[in-house]
């Protein structure tokens, strides 16, 4: 399955077995079931067989996926990518989040981290949200959350995201999170055909929390 993880611009599969990053405990427990990481009006969980389903009609939806490479087209096909992203997080090199509303158990989203073979300190991310919820901020608390659990549970230190130059809802919501442009990777993907641009975007671990600490502060002042 991993045509599913390049869909959602994440990277490919890596081992964990690294020593911990100086100042940040980096724990196993994860790997034997992800944690669900809740917000005020979103929860991220992990992925289930029931949801497949509800994969399937996000993720044939044209709109969501202008911009990723094909996901698979089949009920069964999401069943396999569920099943794929199970043993790759024992394996703990994938964690792959349902994204849902707070009381309800229906997939609305999708989050992924997948740490990086050339680097074990370093991650990719990607997500996809239902049409029906962009412009919400569903999306910026769902990645909070997911960040929060990369930098702070996996011991992540460089998060990598990419999003083709067109797609400007994605480029936009990257930069709203404190992602930083780092460079454009020339016909690097290809979708229906078309040769486009990414661009390649970072969040270091001590940056993201600064941001944290004075996102708190401003919050506390007002």
């Amino acid at each position: 399955m991993e045509e599913m993880a390049n869909a959602l611009e994440i990277g490919t599969n890596a081992s964990l077995a690294s020593p911990a990053i100086e100042g940040v405990a980096i724990t196993a427990d994860w790997r034997v079931r992800l944690p669900v990481l809740t917000g005020e009006r979103i929860k991220l969980r992990e992925l289930r067989p029931a949801d497949a389903a509800s994969l399937l009609a996000l993720l044939t939806n044209d709109e969501v996926t202008r911009f990723v490479s094909p996901p698979p087209t089949t009920l069964e096909g999401f069943e396999g990518f569920i099943d794929w992203a199970a043993r790759q997080r024992s394996a703990g090199s994938h964690a792959g989040f349902a994204a849902t509303l707070q009381g309800s158990d229906t997939p609305i989203g999708l989050f992924q981290v997948t740490r990086a073979n050339e680097r074990r300190d370093t991650a990719e991310w990607g997500f996809v949200m239902s049409p029906l919820f962009w412009g919400t901020g569903l999306f910026r608390e769902g990645a909070d959350l997911l960040l929060d659990f990369a930098f702070n549970t996996i011991g992540v230190h460089r998060l990598e995201a990419r999003a083709a130059t067109l797609n400007t809802r994605g480029n936009g919501a990257l930069l709203k999170i404190g992602a930083v442009p780092e460079c454009l990777l020339h016909g690097s993907f290809v979708r229906h055909g078309r040769v486009l641009d990414q661009m390649l975007y970072s969040i270091l671990d001590d940056e993201w929390r600064a941001s944290r600490r004075s996102q708190r502060a401003h919050a506390r002042v007002h």
